[in-house]
């Protein structure tokens, strides 16, 4: 790792200076007293050129006074939910290279010198750690189940794949999180991270890191329902919004189908008999295929847009500096 961060450090300053790069760890935290001190101890140990940034959103334990405790810079974000404190992260902070891990104490600290190591020499935007379980607690059994549905879900919309959608622990360039745009409110973030690499085809890797159970008097606040349902809710609005063509298509053929299915047999009675007795049934069959004609046709307009914000996107993203000319 040492030598591609100094490989790095030169391509970022002129010839007649030195400099390693900045790297950040965020570490977003919400009620995690009984972990946070092993995490900013872990990654200090791993990272010692690393600046450590605490944000707490809320938290009604010990929390904000341990993280001062182990010399960690305190933060704040009053809105609930990890969507916005990654956002406000996201925001603030200011470095070169950016560490994002949850303050749970349950991802490897280690695997930060070769995922930053990873980003550096292939010049990605985003190394995802990619969970290996050393434990049963450490990765529940529906958990488990909804993250593989969700990331084969991901794959077949967006065309690529991810093994581990849901991961937490993840190494950006500055030129990813100064160009994000975060709209996520809570644990849905992480899905929101991948479509938006997977949106701009931009160059990420995976890497597998082990994966703790949590320390005993520390708790998962996600709810393997609730979450799951809203990150699923998060890819399908994603998939309308980036992919509409699709998306309305596929709901306009879906009606079209209906609508024929109704119109058969009024059709074949009027040609049998030359009479409309079922004219409900027509009139809903007519209907539904002019939904179905309009859905089409919002698709095709959707899509101009659409193609046009992700041309901003990506010319707000080739704005900022690469790694190479900073």
């Amino acid at each position: 790792m040492a030598q591609a961060l100094s490989q790095f450090a030169r391509e970022q300053q002129p010839q007649t200076e030195t400099a390693q790069p900045r790297i950040a760890v965020m570490v977003p935290c919400f009620n995690e007293e009984a972990a946070v001190a092993t995490v900013v101890a872990d990654f200090r140990n791993a990272l010692p050129s690393a600046e450590i940034y605490v944000y707490d959103n809320n938290s009604s334990d010990r929390t904000k006074a341990i993280a001062v405790e182990t010399g960690a810079q305190l933060r704040s974000e009053r809105r609930q939910g990890k969507g916005h404190v990654v956002r406000r992260m996201f925001a603030d902070i200011d470095a070169d290279i950016y560490v994002l891990v949850d303050g749970d104490a349950t991802y490897d600290a280690a695997s930060a010198p070769r995922m930053i190591e990873r980003l550096v020499a292939d010049r990605l935007d985003m190394v995802v750690g990619l969970r290996i379980d050393q434990a049963e607690a450490a990765y529940r059994r529906g958990h488990r189940t909804g993250n593989w549905m969700l990331t084969r879900f991901l794959s077949a919309v967006f065309g690529q794949e991810f093994k581990d959608i849901l991961s937490g622990y993840r190494v950006f360039s500055r030129r990813f999180v100064k160009t994000f745009p975060v709209l996520s409110d809570g644990f849905e973030i992480e899905t929101e991270l991948s479509v938006h690499a997977l949106e701009l085809a931009l160059p990420v890797a995976e890497i597998e890191t082990p994966y703790y159970a949590r320390p005993q008097g520390s708790f998962s606040k996600l709810n393997t329902w609730r979450d799951g349902f809203r990150i699923l809710s998060t890819i399908i609005k994603l998939y309308r919004s980036e992919k509409p063509l699709r998306f309305f298509t596929a709901i306009g053929c879906c009606l079209a189908l209906v609508s024929v299915g109704l119109a058969i047999p009024v059709i074949v009675t009027y040609l049998e008999q030359g009479l409309v007795p079922r004219l409900p049934t027509a009139v809903l069959s007519m209907g539904l295929m002019i939904l179905a004609v309009l859905s089409v046709v919002s698709g095709l307009v959707l899509d101009t847009v659409t193609r046009g914000r992700r041309e901003m996107k990506l010319l707000a993203y080739l704005s900022q500096p690469a790694m190479n000319n900073h």
